[in-house]
C-alpha cells in the first residue's frame, strides 16, 4: 500500500538515532519492525529475499536516506491473511452460522420449543438451511424430553421439517434417515421407519446399527415377529451385526409368539455374540424356559451319535439339531468356579470352540494377512507343503520351546515335548515342528546329536523350516 506522511513522530527520533545514516541494512524481529513502521512512517523500505538472515523470524530491511519533512513509502504487506480473517469473520457472522450455534445450544439444553421458533424465523427470513440444521431439528423432534415422549404436535413438526428438506433439495445423510426413522417409530409406525432405512440405498448410504433400531424395536414391541425378522435379514444383507439389545428383543418377540425355531436361533446367536448377558436379557431367557410352550416342544427320539457329531462340528455347545426332549425345564441361577465347574449341578463345563464357519473365516483372514506380511511365494510354498505332509494333530513352535529358560536353542527340550504330544495324539503322529531356516542350519543345529534329531523329523515329514525373511510365528498360526 502507498502511505504519504508529512511529519515525523517525536517518538521515532530516539529509535532513529540508534542507527547510522551510513548503515545499509538492518535486522529486526517482526514486532520491532512493526513498531518502527508505526513510529517511523517516513522510511522507505523493501524486503530483500536474497539477503534473508539465517533465523526465519528476522527480516532483512534495506534502508536509504530519508527526509524529515515529506516522504512516500511503498510498503509491501501480505493481504492473504487479512482476506482469510475477513472471510472467517463474515462466515462466523452469517445468518447460517448464527442459526447453527443457536441450534447447537438448543440441542445441548433439549429445548425443542426454541429450536422450532428459530426454524420458523429462519424460513421467514429466507435463511439457507443445510443438512446439519435439519439434522439437529429432526433429532430434537424425535427424542425424549425430561423422560416424556415428545407429543404428537412435535412429531408432526418433525415430519414437516423432513418434507421441507426434500423441497429445498438438501441431500440427506445417515443421521437424517435415522432421525426420521425415530420420528416414525415414536408415532407407532415401524413400517414407515423401515421404509426410510430401505431408501438409504438410493442415496448411496450404508445403514448403521442405530438406523435399524427404530423399526426393529417398533415391530418387536407390537409383536410383529415376521416384520422384525425382515429387518434382521436386511441388517445381515448390509453386514450390520445385531448386538445384545437387538438379539434380546428378537428373542422376546419369538418367545411371546411361540416361534420355537427362532428362539433356538436367537439363543445361540446370543451365545456367539455376547459373553455375559444383562439382567434384562436373563429375564427374557428365563421367561421362555418357564413357559408352557418350552415344555411341550422337542424331539422325544433322536440320534445321539448325530448329536455328538453336531456338537464337535458346531464348536461345542451347539449341535444344530433343534430342541431335544420334552417336559418342564428346571431353572436355577448359579455361578461357575474358576475351574469351570457349575456350583448347581457339579458338572464341569466343556470349552466351547468357534464353529466351522468362524474357523474358515479366521483362516481366510490369516491367509490374507500372511500374503500382506510375507512373500507370497513363500506362503504358497508353505501351503503346498502342508497339503503333502498334513494334517497334523498339533503344532510346535520350536524356537519358543527351545529357548524357554535357555540362552541357546535346546533341541533336547523341544524333543521332549514332541514325544509327549505324540503319545497323547489320537493318530500317534509326530506334531509339526516349525523352526526358522537359520535354526536348522546354524548354531546348535550343527551338533551331531541335534543333526540326527532334525533328520528324523525331516524323514517323518514333521519339520518345516521357514525361509529367510519369513516369520515362523505366521507359519505356526496358519498351520493350526
Amino acid at each position: 500500500m502507498l502511505v504519504r506522511m508529512t511529519t515525523l513522530s517525536a517518538k521515532a527520533s530516539p529509535l532513529l538515532s540508534l542507527f547510522s545514516k551510513n548503515s545499509t541494512s538492518l535486522c529486526f524481529h517482526p514486532r520491532s519492525f512493526n513498531y518502527l513502521l508505526h513510529y517511523c512512517p517516513l522510511m522507505p523500505i523493501s524486503f530483500n529475499a536474497k539477503t534473508q538472515p539465517k533465523y526465519p523470524f528476522l527480516m532483512a530491511i534495506k534502508r536509504s536516506p530519508f527526509s524529515t519533512t515529506t516522504a512516500e513509502a511503498l510498503v509491501q504487506e501480505p493481504t492473504d491473511s487479512g482476506t482469510r480473517r475477513s472471510r472467517k469473520k463474515a462466515l462466523r457472522e452469517s445468518p447460517e452460522m448464527i442459526l447453527r450455534a443457536k441450534l447447537e445450544q438448543c440441542s445441548k439444553n433439549g429445548d425443542l420449543a426454541e429450536a422450532l421458533r428459530l426454524y420458523d424465523e429462519a424460513i421467514i427470513n429466507n435463511v439457507l438451511l443445510n443438512v446439519y440444521h435439519y439434522n439437529v431439528l429432526l433429532y430434537l423432534c424425535s427424542t425424549k424430553s425430561d423422560g416424556i415422549r415428545t407429543d404428537v404436535l412435535s412429531l408432526e413438526r418433525g415430519f414437516e421439517i423432513f418434507e421441507r428438506m426434500g423441497i429445498d433439495k438438501v441431500v440427506p445423510n445417515e443421521a437424517t434417515f435415522t432421525n426420521a426413522s425415530r420420528l416414525a417409530a415414536a408415532k407407532n409406525n415401524p413400517e414407515r421407519a423401515f421404509g426410510l432405512v430401505k431408501k438409504m440405498k438410493a442415496y448411496g448410504i450404508v445403514p448403521k446399527l442405530r438406523s435399524y433400531g427404530p423399526a426393529l424395536f417398533g415391530f418387536c414391541e407390537k409383536g410383529m415377529a415376521d416384520e422384525a425378522y425382515k429387518v434382521d435379514s436386511h441388517m445381515m444383507d448390509n453386514m450390520v451385526l445385531a448386538e445384545e439389545s437387538e438379539l434380546s428383543a428378537l428373542l422376546k418377540v419369538s418367545s411371546e409368539t411361540e416361534r420355537e425355531e427362532k428362539v433356538y436361533e436367537m439363543l445361540h446367536r446370543l451365545r456367539a455374540a455376547v459373553r455375559q448377558v444383562s439382567e434384562e436379557t436373563a429375564v427374557v431367557v428365563e421367561d421362555w424356559f418357564g413357559s408352557k410352550k418350552a415344555a411341550e416342544i422337542g424331539l422325544e427320539k433322536w440320534d445321539s451319535e448325530r448329536v455328538k457329531k453336531g456338537i464337535v462340528e458346531g464348536g461345542g455347545g451347539w449341535h444344530g439339531q433343534g430342541w431335544l426332549g420334552t417336559g418342564n425345564w428346571r431353572l436355577v441361577r448359579t455361578s461357575i468356579t474358576n475351574t469351570g465347574v457349575c456350583q448347581s449341578c457339579g458338572q464341569k463345563l466343556d470349552c466351547i470352540d468357534i464353529d466351522p464357519r468362524e474357523t474358515d473365516n479366521f483362516a481366510k483372514c490369516l491367509a490374507d494377512l500372511a500374503c500382506q506380511k510375507e512373500a507370497r511365494k513363500d506362503f504358497l510354498q508353505f501351503q503346498e507343503w502342508l497339503q503333502r505332509h498334513g494334517p497334523f494333530d498339533a503344532v510346535v513352535d520350536g524356537a519358543n520351546l527351545g529357548l524357554a529358560n535357555q540362552h541357546v536353542l535346546n533341541f533336547f527340550q523341544i524333543n521332549r515335548v514332541v514325544k509327549e504330544i505324540q503319545q497323547i495324539s489320537p493318530s500317534k503322529k509326530l506334531p509339526l515342528v516349525i523352526l526358522h531356516q537359520s535354526r536348522v542350519t546354524g548354531g546348535p543345529a550343527q551338533h551331531p546329536n541335534n543333526k540326527k534329531l532334525l533328520e528324523s523329523w525331516k524323514r517323518a515329514g514333521a519339520l518345516y523350516a521357514t525361509p529367510l525373511g519369513s516369520n515362523d510365528d505366521c507359519s505356526c498360526i496358519l498351520s493350526c
